[in-house]
């Protein structure tokens, strides 16, 4: 009887934490499908920024909802007509990165974040910025290629840096569709750990690339 009750027990946790697994993806696969339409609307952004740390602030240990997060920060900060107000988007943004990061150490998706971050505080005033952001952003970027050399998000937005960066300063198309081509390579055979896991960027890495040809 010890053991059939025992046995009950563990089966009703295991159904339980199923059932709050499925919430928890379906709620998380709803504001994914609002990400790529935000960039249309900004201020949609800033509800999904909401959201992903409503859910986050539920689920507690697990790292995905404090990037999308923070991801929706980024997008919106850098959206944003009036400079002054990045710095302090980018901030959040920052906060919810150090969370995701505390659950998630050495990350490359994250550290991708880091480096949007700080290209978002350079934006504000880039001559007089460049030294500590710039170098910031480079460090995330190279430390991102590092802990997962199968990530194309690295090499995507070193493209994307590139193709707005002057020539006279080493930028242009050409070292531009270098890392671009080599971002769609690695899309091409990317597998993220599960439907939820990071997979944006490769649409925009096309247009760029188109836009060099």
């Amino acid at each position: 009887m010890k053991k059939l009750f025992l046995t009950t027990i563990v089966l009703f946790i295991t159904v339980a934490l199923f059932a709050q697994s499925e919430k928890y993806t379906a709620a998380m696969k709803k504001n994914l499908q609002g990400l790529d339409s935000g960039m249309r609307n900004p201020a949609s952004l800033l509800t999904l920024a909401n959201n992903f740390e409503r859910i986050a602030t539920v689920e507690k240990t697990l790292w995905l909802p404090y990037y999308y997060a923070a991801l929706a920060q980024i997008n919106y900060a850098f959206m944003q007509q009036d400079k002054d107000k990045m710095d302090g988007i980018a901030d959040k943004a920052t906060a919810l990165i150090n969370s995701a990061d505390s659950l998630s150490p050495k990350n490359s998706e994250i550290s991708c974040l880091k480096s949007m971050v700080a290209s978002c505080h350079l934006m504000v005033n880039p001559q007089q910025r460049w030294q500590e952001y710039g170098a910031e952003s480079a460090s995330n970027i190279q430390a991102a290629m590092q802990q997962d050399t199968s990530n194309p998000r690295p090499y995507f937005l070193t493209g994307q840096g590139l193709k707005y960066t002057p020539e006279q300063f080493g930028g242009g198309c050409k070292p531009a569709k270098a890392q671009l081509q080599i971002a769609l390579d690695k899309y091409a055979t990317f597998k993220p750990a599960s439907d939820i896991n990071p997979t944006w960027g490769k649409e925009y890495t096309q247009k760029l690339m188109a836009d060099c040809q």
